[in-house]
């Protein structure tokens, strides 16, 4: 039943195809029977995925790419003015697509699910995308990050419901109407589109304004920036709200989290009624995100132990502490995490799931502007490790501020009594890593860069 493709999008060019949002978007259109087409940096796994599906990719960013009858031209917040695919378009008059209106458009006429906060939508969007799926409903699904089981990031499904990771990062998050929206946490990030905390509630209280009439708000009860966008949208007419979480006052309350090694059993008490599920995947932050995609399904009207069960079957996100291997007894582990948050979080569950292991982190910070602002916490969250090999600053799209550099966590992460070594050049860390490494350690590599691309060589130096 899931609608066809819009007019606008039935000859796409993506500029930044490859991109975890952007490729999601292509996927569910080539999917759906789109002509699609589009450019990308460098060679890449997606790109591959993507020529299977039909889909034309370039390679490289050049004006002779964009074909003379293509229906849009879709960007991300990540491409620059001067690209020359985009002055291409101009010059033929190619509408040009926002990322976020594109994905909007893909939602029409479904039951859209959108799921934001600073931190944990990847996650939770996969988590809902599996369990719906487990429950035969076929969803259609756009996440930012690849699902560990059927190894994508997007599918077209004939469903009626379409379950989106919502970005904040660029308030495009408010294109969206959807059935139920998620808020799993709400701090400030992306300081180069918000100044301050005000800036971000008003963010949210747009997104949250756009959730149908008689649409679900579900919502973190126990955290401080969630607990106060509540307090702001409350009076929303037709809108429902339902908290999650250990509060007392929490709607879909959190008895008990329960660690299992690198699984956790949770139980809720949902509608006066103990229900107890298991999670796939270590850490308390992941338990609470399982009990969110919960309420959000509940909102829906599917059965809370069917979800439940089905939620069981997750068992991870590309990138979300997901397990490289081992070698020389190392296990080396991947992470995502570059907000202090986050990497906080990734590190305790990576403590309670091993708690006699010892920690090795390599941390590459992603952004100057991030850094700028959050690199005192971000080196006091590697304290919590044993050992730590902070490389310099992943710029993505940014250009470089005079000052700011690795050096701010390094400093703060010594002065937090953490053992850091800087490393600039990143193929020494593999080397670096084997040398500090004894069997029974775990080392996490860590950040929204290519740090990722580390994991198998350490690995290799492992063994070798």
């Amino acid at each position: 039943m899931a609608p066809g493709i819009p007019a606008a999008m039935e000859r796409p060019h993506f500029i930044g195809i490859g991109g975890a949002g952007m490729s999601g978007i292509a996927k569910i259109l080539a999917q759906r029977g789109a002509k699609v087409a589009g450019s990308d940096a460098k060679e890449s796994g997606t790109a591959e995925a993507l020529r299977a599906l039909g889909a034309t990719v370039h390679i490289g960013h050049a004006a002779g790419h964009l074909a003379d009858d293509a229906s849009c031209v879709v960007v991300s917040s990540a491409i620059r003015a001067d690209n020359p695919e985009l002055l291409r378009a101009a010059e033929l008059s190619v509408p040009v697509v926002h990322r976020s209106d594109a994905l909007a458009s893909l939602m029409g006429g479904l039951r859209a699910i959108a799921v934001a906060g600073t931190h944990g939508k990847t996650t939770t969007t996969s988590m809902l995308a599996v369990a719906l799926t487990e429950l035969n409903l076929d969803p259609s699904y756009a996440i930012g990050g690849d699902l560990a089981g059927p190894g994508t990031n997007a599918a077209h499904g004939e469903g009626a419901i379409f379950v989106a990771e919502a970005d904040e990062s660029d308030r495009s998050f408010q294109k969206y109407d959807p059935e139920v929206a998620i808020v799993l946490n709400v701090e400030l990030d992306h300081h180069a589109n918000y100044a301050s905390m005000d800036e971000i509630y008003e963010s949210f209280e747009a997104f949250t304004g756009k959730v149908v009439p008689g649409g679900t708000l579900v919502i973190a009860a126990d955290q401080a920036g969630a607990v106060e966008l509540t307090e702001r949208v409350r009076a929303l007419p037709s809108l429902n709200v339902v908290t999650y979480g250990e509060s007392e006052t929490a709607d879909v309350r959190v008895h008990k989290i329960t660690p299992r090694g690198l699984t956790s059993e949770v139980t809720v008490i949902l509608n006066g009624k103990y229900l107890t599920f298991t999670v796939s995947v270590p850490g308390r932050h992941y338990a609470l995100n399982a009990v969110a995609a919960l309420a959000a399904g509940v909102a829906l009207g599917i059965p809370a132990h069917n979800l439940a069960s089905a939620l069981g079957k997750y068992t991870g996100v590309k990138r979300r502490l997901q397990l490289k291997g081992e070698a020389a007894g190392v296990q080396v582990i991947d992470s995502y995490a570059h907000h202090p948050t986050e990497m906080t979080a990734d590190l305790e569950a990576m403590r309670g799931a091993v708690s006699d292991a010892r920690l090795l982190v390599v941390f590459q910070p992603h952004l100057f502007s991030r850094t700028q602002e959050l690199g005192t916490e971000m080196g006091q969250a590697l304290a919590l490790a044993d050992g730590s090999v902070v490389l310099d600053i992943y710029p993505a799209r940014e250009d470089p501020i005079p000052g700011i550099t690795s050096d701010l966590i390094i400093d703060a992460a010594r002065s937090a009594g953490a053992d850091v070594t800087a490393v600039h050049d990143k193929a020494a860390v593999p080397g670096t890593i084997a040398g500090m490494a004894k069997p029974g350690d775990l080392v996490l590599t860590m950040g929204a860069g290519d740090v990722t691309d580390l994991g198998p060589q350490i690995l290799d130096h492992l063994s070798s």
